[in-house]
């Protein structure tokens, strides 16, 4: 018997929705984590997914979807953005949950959050460089300008400078060593995000080069799509969510609302590939009230001609 899922996938029901899953057709979960998307996908149409995840400590549950779902679920592993790479057919829909997972959150030994003490590591891939990598070897104009442009750090100057103050006496090693570091510079108010947050997102986003995998995903997700092909993407931040609204806006000339209840697109011969593409749409209510990783989750989808 397969065990019930621990983490609950954010935006589920608006993620079925807008994929839209038929019997016969194949799809990609393209950040598979503890595969919610997935089993969700195969138990709504008689259907085939292949899941991708870079990170190998999926593995177990993998399994268990194969021994579920049998030859309906094949999975391959690697980064999201090599998918032309890892899938060499044609797909009527793809859907990407952008960031690090909750379980690799969980794991505090892989060094993904502020609030465990843990090695700085943060590798999705569990293999390259890790973050504390870079926060020692980085210069501080350079390690400035990580944080700002990836963790949007009004502070980062400052933390830089702190940085490189301690890690004169000693590496940095640890979660905890770093985010007191980041403490120094910016104080903890109650209420309020957690001054490491943003150094955090920073670090990951280029230990794991997320933003270039993003990229590279979409632009191999378009070319696999078949004809009416769905791409759907939640993001959790305003970088992913800048790169997703931007291509698809350069793919379809516009951005505007695709109608939920629109299940068929009748595209004009413009020279874009995708037909429409969607606003950005939030999680309901009662999903804000049940799953605290929603809370700055954004859901957009487009349509290939």
């Amino acid at each position: 018997m397969m065990q019930k899922a621990k983490h609950i996938p954010v935006m589920l029901q608006e993620v079925l929705e807008y994929l839209n899953p038929q019997d016969g057709e194949i799809y990609v979960d393209a950040t598979f984590g503890n595969g919610g998307y997935s089993e969700a996908i195969l138990k709504s149409a008689s259907c085939k997914v292949i899941a991708i995840d870079r990170d190998p400590t999926v593995l177990p549950r993998v399994q268990e979807l194969k021994n579920a779902f049998g030859e309906r679920f094949d999975f391959r592993q690697g980064t999201f953005g090599s998918i032309k790479e890892l899938i060499n057919q044609g797909i009527n829909g793809v859907v990407f949950d952008i960031g690090v997972s909750s379980m690799q959150l969980d794991q505090a030994e892989r060094g993904f959050s502020f609030s465990k003490d843990a090695p700085l590591d943060m590798r999705m891939s569990c293999e390259g460089e890790t973050a504390a990598d870079i926060v020692n070897n980085t210069s501080e104009k350079d390690l400035a300008d990580l944080i700002y442009k990836y963790g949007e750090e009004r502070k980062s100057r400052q933390i830089a400078a702190k940085i490189v103050e301690y890690r004169k006496k000693q590496a940095i090693s640890t979660t905890k060593e770093l985010a007191e570091i980041i403490y120094s510079v910016i104080h903890k108010t109650p209420n309020a995000i957690d001054p490491a947050t943003r150094t955090f997102q920073a670090l990951r986003i280029a230990v794991n080069n997320e933003l270039g995998e993003l990229e590279s995903g979409l632009k191999g997700a378009l070319d696999l799509c078949l004809p009416k092909g769905r791409i759907v993407v939640v993001s959790f931040h305003s970088l992913e969510d800048r790169i997703v609204k931007t291509f698809f806006r350069e793919n379809t000339g516009k951005n505007v609302h695709v109608s939920r209840y629109r299940k068929d697109v009748n595209p004009q011969d413009d020279g874009f590939s995708l037909a429409e593409c969607s606003k950005a749409i939030v999680p309901s209510q009662k999903e804000l009230e049940t799953n605290i990783r929603s809370r700055s989750a954004k859901l957009r989808y487009a349509i290939k001609k």
